[in-house]
């Protein structure tokens, strides 16, 4: 996991530590330029560690496959979101307390993440592997969020149906924001194309609009 801005920073960590994180941001940094200049099905596992001049074994230290380092700033985002939960202390509505944690947690990464998240959309958007891969983690981060709320509000989902809503509403706003972001879209022509304050503002435009999406109705 690449540190959220509320980590240690990077020159505090132990040598080791400082090491293995790296060797993480050199492969899945390696492994992105590769699939952006030739596609995620040229390119090789062997071709990522020979560039990095890691062994296999090393590479299965830091991702379990080569889809999941293809998709790394993604993970990334969620383990950061996550953990900022898990500092939350929830009061007052949850839902808004899921939103504006998560609009945090985007302002919040490091680096040139927002470049390296656009990239990998892109990605995404050409392969139906990568696709069906990003599905999967955003379930899975939602498996998360929903455990993490089971803690805080003492009850379990499987007979409090609320917390699975929530985590379903919340990765599908996410969803729809992100989409509109990588698209180029937004409100009055403002679409800040690329940019990591133009993403949370995308996030947060589909999270306002939760209410009206829930009272549309048609009339014939």
């Amino acid at each position: 996991m690449v540190p959220d801005s509320s980590s240690p920073p990077f020159a505090q960590l132990p040598l080791r530590e400082r090491k293995k994180l790296r060797t993480r941001r050199a492969l899945a940094e390696t492994a992105l330029a590769l699939f952006t200049e030739r596609g995620f099905d040229a390119v090789s596992l062997n071709e990522i560690v020979d560039t990095v001049e890691i062994s296999k074994r090393t590479f299965f230290r830091h991702y379990a496959s080569k889809e999941d380092v293809a998709i790394a700033a993604e993970a990334e985002l969620w383990d950061a979101y996550i953990e900022a939960l898990t500092r939350t202390e929830l009061d007052g509505s949850v839902l808004t307390a899921l939103h504006t944690t998560l609009i945090s947690t985007i302002h919040g990464m490091r680096g040139d993440w927002e470049k390296r998240f656009l990239r990998t959309r892109r990605l995404i958007a050409g392969s139906a592997a990568l696709r069906k891969h990003s599905t999967m983690l955003s379930f899975q981060a939602q498996e998360r969020l929903v455990e993490e709320l089971e803690k805080q509000l003492g009850t379990d989902s499987r007979w409090d149906v609320r917390l699975r809503l929530l985590g379903e509403v919340t990765l599908g706003v996410y969803r729809c924001g992100a989409k509109n972001w990588s698209a180029g879209r937004g409100e009055d022509g403002d679409t800040g194309y690329g940019r990591r304050a133009t993403l949370a503002r995308r996030v947060q435009e589909a999270f306002a609009e939760v209410p009206a999406a829930l009272d549309l109705t048609i009339s014939r």
